[in-house]
């Protein structure tokens, strides 16, 4: 017997999406917009501001504030505001609140394209670094059908590669309705509300970003079924999100922030067991309310844990050396053109007429201006930095 999901819970998932999708309209986001207009005219030189989610998606930017690569740049910055969900970032970067955020890489596609907020993508946050995560007594996908499966938004990572997986077994994802055995419905949650969802079993599983996998598996809670990256090789999760005026009105001040991002990422790789302790609740400066052990379980897993992973059939493509979460700034353009064609054929509810008129090569240099991160990147000693191909070219590999 189905568990049915908290009244409360459900509510506030349901107003959420309903808030987020009214925004990603360009009726919905004009007052916004509007307001950030009114913003800039009173306080063109605003100070760094930065917008996160209390999961590892927000490393680099944290990162950059904690070891005052931003400072060491010249900037003036403010305290980071951490956010409960991603409609509250959303809402805070179109008014102005804010200034640089991470947000899912679909969201953006929705952003520029459905709301026609004058925002582009100026690097890569992070690679990989999420996973499908099931109850204890799920042990392959089709076990999911007939129940009700999580994601942190319709224009997200997740559910591209969830989708993908599951209609590769035959298994058709639903937004609505009782879902029958060969069907799952996909709900939307806020990160932080997904465990609590699976350890009261409102819910089969959950696909989001670290550390709430690892949670799930500390508290034997859930279990790991499918890392994304074992899908999508090197995929973004989330990218960096700026304003078009910034870039256009302030390039120096805009270079100088994504030399900080990108030098973090470049410090990060040397220092991952440090990155954990800064991420961590025990830091004074209380970036998230995460354990040192959850957060090193994702930044340092111990190597058995893929050889268990690899039994488990977690990860299927061992060849491809994924790491848990890793990290890189470049966007490649491969990546933007592969992301636009698969949301094409991929469930999203809410306002989404726009996407079918996309063309994916338009969207690539459109949505992205990587100007500052190539010259970031050049300032770090290159792609190699990140133990990449000197190259800003790849090809995308995607396998169920």
């Amino acid at each position: 017997m189905k568990t049915p999901a908290s009244p409360t819970a459900t509510a506030d998932a349901r107003r959420q999406f309903l808030k987020l999708s009214a925004m990603f309209t360009a009726a919905g986001a004009l007052p916004l917009l509007q307001t950030y207009n009114k913003a800039i005219a009173a306080e063109p030189s605003a100070p760094l501001r930065i917008g996160y989610l209390a999961v590892t998606d927000s490393t680099p930017l944290l990162v950059a504030h904690h070891k005052r690569f931003f400072q060491d740049q010249g900037l003036e910055v403010d305290p980071p505001r951490r956010f409960r969900s991603w409609a509250q970032v959303v809402e805070a970067f179109l008014s102005g609140q804010v200034n640089v955020v991470h947000l899912l890489s679909p969201m953006t596609v929705w952003a520029r394209y459905g709301s026609q907020a004058r925002a582009k993508v100026v690097a890569w946050n992070h690679m990989s670094g999420s996973s499908l995560t099931v109850l204890p007594e799920v042990n392959q996908l089709t076990d999911l059908g007939g129940k009700t499966v999580a994601i942190p938004f319709w224009y997200s990572i997740h559910n591209v590669v969830l989708q993908y997986i599951l209609k590769n077994q035959g298994i058709e994802a639903i937004s609505d309705g009782t879902p029958g055995p060969k069907q799952v419905k996909l709900v939307v949650m806020s990160p932080a509300d997904m465990l609590p969802a699976l350890s009261t079993r409102q819910i089969a599983g959950y696909t989001v970003a670290e550390p709430f996998n690892a949670s799930a598996e500390l508290l034997k809670v859930g279990k790991i079924m499918r890392f994304t990256s074992d899908v999508w090789k090197d995929h973004a999760c989330c990218v960096v999100l700026m304003h078009e005026n910034d870039l256009e009105q302030r390039p120096a001040w805009s270079q100088k922030v994504i030399n900080g991002i990108v030098q973090a990422q470049a410090w990060i790789l040397d220092h991952r067991d440090e990155t954990a302790h800064i991420l961590s609740k025990s830091n004074p400066d209380h970036y998230t309310p995460h354990s040192y052990e959850t957060l090193a379980r994702v930044l340092v897993p111990h190597p058995e844990q893929n050889a268990l992973y690899e039994a488990s059939g977690a990860i299927r493509h061992p060849d491809w050396k994924e790491k848990r979460i890793d990290f890189q700034p470049f966007p490649f353009p491969s990546y933007t053109e592969a992301l636009v064609s698969m949301l094409k054929s991929t469930l999203v509810s809410g306002k989404n007429d726009f996407l079918q008129a996309l063309d994916p090569a338009f969207v690539a240099k459109d949505l992205v201006d990587d100007r500052f991160v190539r010259k970031a990147i050049a300032a770090v000693g290159g792609m190699s930095a990140f133990g990449l191909p000197d190259s800003f070219t790849r090809r995308e590999t995607i396998e169920a």
